[in-house]
C-alpha cells in the first residue's frame, strides 16, 4: 500500500436503514486489532521455548478517534447509539485497502471545548462480534 493521506481514513455508522453515512468531521482516528495469546508451555515443551495455542485467545478490535458534529443527524446519531448502549453495524474505510465491518458499542464519548476554539468530541468504540474485510 503507498502512501496515504491520514484525513482519508473514514469511520461511517449504519444509520438504522443499512445505509452508512460517515460520522461527524472526524480529524484523527485510530483502529487497533488484538488478540491475546494463550500460552501453553509445558516443562516438556521444546528447548524451553514458548508455545501458544492457535486461535484460543480473546480477539477484538478498538477504534478512537476525535472530530467535530458536523451536522444534527449525525450528533444524533451517535448521541443516540451511546445514550441507548446500542450495539451497532460501523465500517471503517481504510483507502487503498479495503473495508473492515462489524458490530461495535460506543465505549466513550467526551466532549471538549477550549475558550477560543470549537467544540470538539472523542468517541472511543468497542467490538461486539466479528470483523468482516472487503478488500479495495
Amino acid at each position: 500500500m503507498a502512501a496515504q493521506r491520514g484525513k482519508d481514513l473514514l469511520l461511517k455508522l449504519d444509520d438504522g436503514t443499512g445505509n452508512f453515512v460517515a460520522v461527524a468531521g472526524m480529524r484523527t482516528q485510530k483502529l487497533s486489532i488484538n488478540a491475546d495469546a494463550v500460552d501453553i508451555t509445558s516443562a516438556d515443551s521444546s528447548g524451553g521455548w514458548r508455545e501458544l495455542l492457535a486461535n484460543a485467545g480473546l480477539r477484538k478490535a478498538t477504534i478512537a478517534g476525535t472530530g467535530l458534529f458536523k451536522d444534527a443527524a449525525s450528533d444524533a446519531l451517535i448521541r443516540t447509539a451511546f445514550f441507548n448502549g446500542t450495539i451497532a453495524n460501523w465500517q471503517i474505510v481504510i483507502p487503498s485497502f479495503g473495508v473492515i465491518q462489524a458490530l461495535f458499542q460506543i465505549s466513550a464519548l467526551d466532549w471538549r471545548g477550549d475558550y477560543n476554539s470549537e467544540l470538539t468530541f472523542d468517541l472511543s468504540l468497542e467490538s461486539a462480534g466479528p470483523l468482516s474485510f472487503t478488500g479495495a
